[in-house]
């Protein structure tokens, strides 16, 4: 049931297109968009890490602001990122080459990362009130804000990491016993040996 719903919902992202004059233009399809917004989440990430670690060190409330919505806006954005990766899929997954392996790990992944970062996003939006409020319990919540940062973080690169060797074999590390799509048809690999 699960799956039938990320089906439908990534489907609503199979294509942008624009006309001018009553003729189409594709701009972008699920596997473009993908591919463009899935490295936002992970850098965006990281540097929100970063600037959060700064503005707890020097206690600085508008820097740890700056980190908290940060991390918002990479929740929102990991939103699409997780929608278009079906359509991603179907894109890729009968080119020779690829590992359905991979994608499977891929995808598996991802399902437990959109809801880490959900919770990130989450956290972050309660530690941003939190601090503009002045509540007693800001320091705390921004200090777990920023340990799930940190676990969000390293599971998006895992997750980068993963989505990276779909189609590019010379990342994936030589352990991978991974079955890959060579649908060649036998002709092609005959030489003429008569």
């Amino acid at each position: 049931m699960e799956k039938e719903a990320h089906h439908v919902w990534s489907s609503k992202f199979q294509d942008i297109k624009y006309s001018i004059n009553n003729k189409n233009f594709k701009i972008m399809d699920a596997t473009h968009l993908h591919l463009v917004l899935s490295h936002f989440p992970i850098i965006g990430t990281i540097i929100g890490v970063v600037i959060l670690a700064y503005g707890q060190i020097s206690k600085n409330i508008e820097i740890k602001k700056i980190a908290l919505a940060t991390f918002i806006l990479m929740a929102l954005i990991a939103i699409p990122v997780f929608l278009t990766g079906e359509g991603a899929e179907e894109t890729v997954e009968n080119i020779t080459g690829v590992s359905e392996q991979l994608i499977e790990n891929h995808e598996e992944l991802a399902e437990k990362a959109i809801w880490l970062m959900g919770l990130l996003g989450v956290l972050s939006i309660i530690s941003f009130f939190a601090i503009i409020k002045k509540l007693s319990f800001a320091k705390t919540i921004t200090l777990i804000t920023f340990i799930v940062s940190l676990g969000t973080f390293g599971v998006f690169v895992q997750l980068g990491n993963l989505g990276g060797q779909i189609r590019h074999s010379e990342i994936r590390d030589g352990s991978n016993n991974i079955q890959i799509n060579n649908d060649i048809p036998k002709s092609e690999h005959d030489d003429d040996d008569d």
